[in-house]
């Protein structure tokens, strides 16, 4: 079966902004605003999500033409949580400070809407390939929104970053950004400013010389009412 890298190119890179899991479709809030406060927090969740992602269109995909329509759902329940106790292991065993910090919140990706929503949209009704890439860039496009909100709250918050001081604002840091109101109001400003650059307009006068052969002439404001 010949592969669409086209395809499978778009499916990789749609997560990352296009459909941001977190800062477009606002799947994952309660990890989003809970874990947030470092910005190695961000890090952890999102790639333990990632994991499980790919791990779990894989193997939805690989069996959608044998779990029966009526019970696809518990089955896609347990093949998430299989995944998610095994990530949960091996954090506990590797990077038991990551693990701790992450707290319920790691045994609640089994349910995180990101996560069920693909393998019932995208991994139940694609390929293997389509879906792992599928997975990787929506866990892609997760952890990049949860480490940004996570730097920004911990450096603002707490005035480190990484676990490095970051002067003036680590005598000072506005408390704010590492309570859950200041997790509100950051994701607020990013969502506002991945919209204002996503739904930026081309500028309407292009000095190609003709307006013939130009791409955006169907929505050029000039070509309204005019003869093509």
């Amino acid at each position: 079966m010949a592969v669409n890298n086209n395809s499978l190119l778009n499916n990789l890179t749609k997560g990352i902004i296009k459909e941001n899991p977190t800062l477009i479709t606002l799947l994952g809030m309660c990890p989003t605003l809970a874990v947030t406060t470092q910005a190695a927090n961000g890090i952890g969740m999102g790639l333990a999500t990632t994991f499980v992602l790919v791990c779990s269109n894989i193997v939805i995909s690989a069996l959608r033409k044998v779990i029966p329509d009526k019970v696809r759902i518990p089955a896609f329940i347990v093949i998430i949580a299989s995944f998610v106790t095994l990530i949960g292991f091996l954090l506990e065993g590797f990077i038991p400070e990551l693990y701790d910090s992450l707290g319920i919140y790691l045994a609640l990706i089994t349910v995180n809407c990101i996560i069920f929503g693909r393998a019932e949209m995208f991994a139940s009704k694609n390929n293997i390939i389509a879906s792992a890439c599928d997975g990787l860039g929506m866990g892609i496009g997760f952890t990049l929104a949860l480490f940004l909100m996570g730097s920004i709250r911990e450096i603002l918050g707490a005035g480190q970053w990484l676990g490095m001081n970051i002067p003036v604002i680590h005598d000072n840091p506005m408390l704010l950004f590492i309570m859950p109101a200041g997790g509100f109001f950051t994701l607020g400003m990013i969502i506002a400013a991945v919209n204002k650059i996503s739904n930026k307009k081309p500028p309407l006068e292009i000095e190609c010389g003709s307006c013939d052969k130009c791409p955006m002439a169907e929505k050029c404001d000039k070509m309204e009412g005019t003869d093509k």
